[in-house]
C-alpha cells in the first residue's frame, strides 16, 4: 500500500518528522516516556479568558479518583454549556496535558465549561474501567452544573480517536441508564470499531501514516483483553457494535479520507441518520490520522471551524 501520492501537500512535511511505527507491548512504555517528554517541553500558553485548575473528582466505586482540568470563561455572565473532553491515544496513551492547547481553544472559542478527562489507561485498566471513569466525571459534571456555572441541559461529550470512541459509548452508556441527559456528541476520528483490526480485506488507501492497522489491533486487544473482531464485544467497548443506535444526542462526526477509521466512522453517521439522530458528516481530502498536527494546514482550520460551528448550534452558545 502506498497513499502517499493522495496526502495534501500541506501534511507532507509532518510524515517525515513523525513515521508511522507500530505500537507493541514492547514499545509502549517508550512511547508513553516520549508522550510525557513532549508535555515537559510544551511552553505555558497564558489564557487570559479562561479560569484553568487541575482537580480530582469521585472515580467508580472501589477504583481511584480521576484527575481533571476543569477550564471555566473567566467572566462567566450566566450558566452555559458544559463539555466533557476525552484525550486520544488510542486507549493505551495519551493524558489532559497533551490535550491542553485543543481543550483550551475549544474553551475560550466557544465560553463554555469544558472537563477534559484524565482516565485510566489500556492495559493497565481494560474495558470497562476507562468509560466508567468517564461516567464518573461526566456524573460530577452534571450534580455540580450549577455550581460551575453550567446549564445542566445543555451537556455534551467529545474527543478525538480514543476520545472519541469513549465519547460515542459514553452517549450509549448515557441513553441506557438514563441518568443523564446529554445534548451532543462530537466525535473527531473516533476509534468506534474494534472489528476493523481484523479485517481481511481493508480499505487500500488508509491507514498508512501515524495510526496504522498494527497499532489499531494491539490498542484494541490492550483495551478489550481479548483480540479485536471475536464475538461478544460489549458496545460500551466499541460503539459501532450497538445494535440500537435511536435516540442518541445530535452528532457531529469528522474524518479524514485517509484515515484508517474513515469507514467506521461513515457507517456511524449513516447509522445514526437511518435513526433520526440529526448528524453532520465532514470527510476531509487529503487528510491522514492526526492531520491536526499541522495547524496552518487549510483542513486543519477548516475542521477547527466546523467543529466550533457545530457545536455552537447544537448547544446554543
Amino acid at each position: 500500500m502506498n497513499s502517499r501520492h493522495l496526502v495534501d501537500p500541506a501534511l507532507l512535511a509532518l510524515l517525515d518528522l513523525l513515521p508511522s511505527t507500530p505500537l507493541t507491548s514492547e514499545s509502549l512504555a517508550t512511547n508513553r516516556a516520549r508522550t510525557a517528554a513532549m508535555v515537559a517541553s510544551m511552553p505555558v500558553r497564558e489564557s487570559p479568558n479562561l479560569t484553568i485548575r487541575e482537580r480530582y473528582v469521585p472515580g467508580p466505586a472501589g477504583a481511584p479518583d480521576v484527575r481533571i482540568f476543569l477550564y471555566q470563561p473567566a467572566q462567566p455572565a450566566q450558566p452555559t454549556a458544559g463539555i466533557l473532553w476525552l484525550h486520544g491515544g488510542g486507549y493505551v496513551g495519551g493524558n489532559v496535558e497533551l490535550e491542553d492547547v485543543r481543550a483550551r481553544a475549544l474553551a475560550a472559542e466557544l465560553g463554555c465549561v469544558l472537563v477534559s478527562v484524565d482516565y485510566r489507561l489500556a492495559p493497565e485498566a481494560t474495558f470497562p474501567g476507562p468509560l466508567e471513569d468517564c461516567y464518573a466525571v461526566l456524573s460530577w459534571l452534571y450534580a455540580n452544573a450549577a455550581e460551575l456555572g453550567v446549564d445542566s441541559g445543555r451537556l455534551a461529550v467529545g474527543g478525538g480517536s480514543a476520545g472519541g470512541g469513549l465519547a460515542a459509548a459514553l452517549a450509549l452508556l448515557a441513553r441506557d441508564r438514563g441518568e443523564i441527559p446529554l445534548a451532543f456528541q462530537l466525535l473527531i476520528a473516533a476509534m468506534l470499531d474494534d472489528r476493523t483490526a481484523a479485517r481481511d480485506t481493508p480499505h487500500p488507501y488508509t491507514g498508512e501514516f501515524i495510526w496504522t492497522r498494527e497499532s489499531n489491533r494491539f490498542a484494541w486487544a490492550a483495551l478489550l483483553g481479548q483480540e479485536p473482531g471475536s464475538s461478544g464485544v460489549s458496545a460500551y467497548a466499541a460503539a459501532a457494535r450497538a445494535e440500537n443506535v435511536a435516540n442518541l444526542p445530535p452528532a457531529f462526526i469528522a474524518v479524514g479520507a485517509l484515515d484508517l477509521f474513515l469507514e467506521e466512522n461513515m457507517e456511524y453517521a449513516r447509522r445514526l441518520l437511518y435513526a433520526g439522530v440529526p448528524t453532520e458528516l465532514h470527510v476531509y481530502p487529503g487528510a491522514y490520522h492526526g492531520f491536526q498536527m499541522v495547524p496552518a494546514a487549510w483542513m486543519t482550520q477548516a475542521a477547527a471551524r466546523d467543529q466550533v460551528s457545530a457545536a455552537r448550534r447544537a448547544l446554543k452558545l
